[in-house]
């Protein structure tokens, strides 16, 4: 593999015109696809093989007309204070909204009279009208919504009060603050750690180019595969954080390269194939994780799976063809004005000095590290015992947006379980069997607690199919209204069991429930797959049992402390003033798995970019305690400014409306500072001092079947340019 990237560093650098044009092509190619597109995203979720997704799919054959897929949207209309929705000002003031409402697309279905449906307060002050629209919300345009909008804002205009929610709704524009914040910190630290301004700019514009690509084809293909709405946030945060990373790894080694004597061309090369084969690997354990959440068998996880391993890929593709490229327009500008200065050298090795006296402390007193390094992560990881999964709704949003002012609307006027109706589909192949079935049904709910309304059973026109309301007292998050879901299910099998017509129950509480088990049961089979593969990959790498033990170990401690820093912050809400969270609840259910696919992936970089450094002491002669200190102190530095860099974007996306993505960016800020300072340059030079040479074994049957990957580039090495000057290397290195 070395010897392969070396030649693609070597030729990109000649070619470097060549090769921007390609990648100015691709950008301009993907771009002009995604701006051809319009249709957007979707927030909607569907669980195959749950109760809730089989309710709703027989809903969709045996109410065509409902379109159980298509969107709707729920306008709350509120008479201005002490006047009643009622009055006569105030009904043409409906019917007008109501009329613009029907107007706004030609593919509007239905839109409901709230005072031929009932659907107004007791207090006659609030009432609200269902808009159903004929395809799906992937398919609604941006004119579509832009009309909606319109025809609210009509409606105020009268002095009423016109809020609206629902998946028709269109969700506010993330904007790129959280991008913004992210590079900005990530710019500093490039510039601190390298120390010139062309050799920082470059990390930060090929990430630039890595994620304009991937958002671009994700944009393009969301109407295709129905891509949910966070699936361009996942891929922008990612991108940015492994973009500029392994642009810094290459970007290092190349100044090394030329600190030991090398003509700008070759040291092009020799980054490409050694710190370029480490990109490669970390690339692939990241992608290999973020596909495998196909496992899970949910459809919008595979698609953000997929959809982010893509960014990644490209992330990489960018690195080891566009940075060599572009380490050609500036070969001597790049190593910063300290090149030739004494002083600069000894400031370089003055910095080393913290690594070695760090390292040489945790080697010295090992136990003593180890033991409260590992007692803290357990401690920050106890409140993950007490994680509650569930699918964020309207409720959850900020209150300064549409959906969360109509959800309050109604909750203050229907009552809080209006938000969350359930439904209840009752079913069998004879028409009397279902009916009957329903009428006991719907008897046996009125009697159970925390039912505010259970509405009579209506069929479908051939009388085999029917819908029972039913309007909870407690809000859809409540433990009460998951209580009420499991006592109907209760009731629908023994109903099914004496009358024998089948009964399922769906709506927001019972989708939470489902889902909450789905990922339940998904996670501990999908953690056992991940830290297998990270155990035989790291097997392949450093050629030991006992290191990928560790390192397998180690990462679980990372993903439960993360997560345990994820439940206290955005369920239990402590310190949730400090990281802007509004509304503390459950933590939405495909967080965990993410978080898990993901830190996976980044702590293999850590993990390879500091032990393989190691390691590669140790086979050349070095005792197991010189060879941590060594590997620790030529890969510290680097590993420290990766790790800060990501820590910082991933900070950045905490700022952001979407539940899921703020979640998601502190959890795996969180999971990065443990893994990279508490377990890869605490815990594991501790580790790797106390197992000794032991670390290294490996049995002679496995040594011979195992391949060398040649991750190291060890043939690269030994194989120097002609004029090389043997100098040792005083520019940040990435050597492994």
């Amino acid at each position: 593999m070395a010897t392969f990237l070396h030649w693609i560093g070597r030729t990109a650098f000649k070619r470097r015109w060549l090769v921007l044009l390609f990648w100015g092509i691709v950008v301009a190619a993907v771009g002009a696809a995604a701006a051809q597109t319009t249709s957007g995203s979707t927030s909607a979720i569907t669980l195959p093989g749950t109760e809730s997704q089989r309710a709703n799919d027989l809903l969709g054959d045996k109410f065509p007309e409902a379109n159980a897929s298509g969107a709707t949207a729920r306008v709350v209309l509120r008479a201005p204070h002490g006047e009643k929705i009622t009055s006569k000002g105030n009904h043409a003031s409906v019917a007008t909204t109501l009329k613009n409402l029907a107007a706004s697309s030609s593919r509007i279905a239905t839109v409901s009279d709230p005072f031929k449906s009932g659907t107004v307060s007791k207090d006659g002050a609030t009432a609200y009208t269902t808009v159903t629209y004929r395809i799906t919300p992937a398919e609604l345009t941006d004119r579509d919504h832009e009309r909606f909008d319109d025809a609210l804002s009509e409606g105020r205009k009268t002095g009423l009060t016109v809020e609206a929610s629902g998946n028709a709704v269109a969700t506010e524009e993330e904007g790129t603050s959280a991008e913004a914040i992210g590079f900005a910190l990530a710019a500093v630290i490039l510039l601190i750690t390298l120390g010139s301004l062309i050799a920082a700019g470059l990390p930060l514009l090929t990430a630039v180019v890595g994620v304009a690509i991937s958002l671009s084809a994700i944009t393009a293909l969301g109407p295709v595969f129905d891509l949910n709405s966070s699936t361009s946030a996942l891929a922008s945060m990612l991108g940015i954080a492994v973009g500029i990373d392994y642009a810094l790894f290459i970007v290092s080694r190349y100044r090394s390269e030329r600190a030991a004597g090398h003509d700008a061309r070759e040291a092009a090369g020799r980054a490409n194939g050694t710190a370029g084969s480490a990109v490669v690997f970390a690339g692939l354990t990241v992608m290999i994780a973020l596909v495998g959440l196909a496992v899970v068998n949910l459809p919008v996880l595979t698609a953000m799976g997929i959809a982010a391993a893509g960014a990644v890929a490209v992330a990489v593709l960018v690195a080891i063809t566009l940075i060599p490229a572009m380490l050609g327009f500036a070969p001597e500008r790049v190593r910063g004005r300290s090149r030739d200065r004494a002083e600069g050298r000894d400031s370089r090795e003055a910095k080393a000095q913290f690594g070695r006296r760090w390292v040489t402390a945790v080697v010295r007193r090992p136990v003593r590290v180890l033991v409260p390094a590992v007692a803290a992560l357990i401690v920050v990881a106890l409140p993950v015992s007490g994680l509650e999964l569930g699918l964020p709704d309207d409720g959850s949003k900020p209150p300064s947006t549409t959906q969360r002012k109509a959800y309050d609307m109604l909750a203050q006027s229907f009552g809080k379980g209006f938000n969350g109706p359930l439904t209840v589909v009752v079913t069998d192949r004879a028409a009397a069997t279902a009916k009957k079935a329903a009428a006991t049904m719907g008897s046996k709910i009125r009697e159970l607690d925390d039912v505010a309304v259970a509405t009579p059973a209506v069929f479908n026109p051939s009388g085999d199919t029917g819908i029972i309301t039913v309007i909870p007292d407690s809000a859809p998050s409540d433990d009460a209204t998951k209580d009420l879901v499991n006592d109907i299910r209760s009731l629908a099998t023994a109903t099914e069991r004496s009358i024998g017509a089948q009964s399922m129950v769906t709506g927001t509480a019972a989708l939470n429930i489902d889902v909450s088990d789905k990922f339940s049961a998904a996670l501990m089979p999908y953690l056992l797959v991940v830290v297998g593969l990270a155990f035989l990959v790291l097997i392949l790498v450093f050629r030991s049992l006992l290191v990928p033990l560790k390192a397998a170990l180690g990462f679980l401690l990372s993903v439960l402390a993360s997560l345990g820093a994820v439940v206290a912050v955005f369920q239990w809400g402590w310190l949730k003033d400090l990281f802007g969270v509004e509304q503390p609840g459950p933590i939405m259910s495909l967080m965990p798995i993410l978080t898990v696919g993901i830190v996976f992936g980044l702590a293999m970089d850590y993990q390879v970019f500091l032990v393989t450094r190691i390691r590669e002491a140790y086979v050349h002669g070095a005792d197991p305690r010189q060879a941590v200190v060594t590997g620790f102190e030529h890969s510290a530095k680097v590993v420290t400014a990766a790790a800060l860099i990501m820590i910082c974007v991933f900070a950045g996306f905490m700022s952001s409306t979407d539940s899921v993505i703020a979640a998601l960016g502190l959890g795996l800020a969180v999971a990065v500072a443990l893994d990279a300072f508490i377990v890869r340059m605490t815990i594991v030079p501790a580790v790797l001092t106390l197992l000794g040479r032991r670390a290294w074994s490996l049995p002679a049957w496995i040594d011979r079947v195992l391949p060398n990957v040649d991750i190291e580039g060890e043939r690269l090495a030994k194989s120097p340019a002609a004029g090389a000057r043997p100098e040792p290397a005083t520019e940040l290195s990435t050597r492994h």
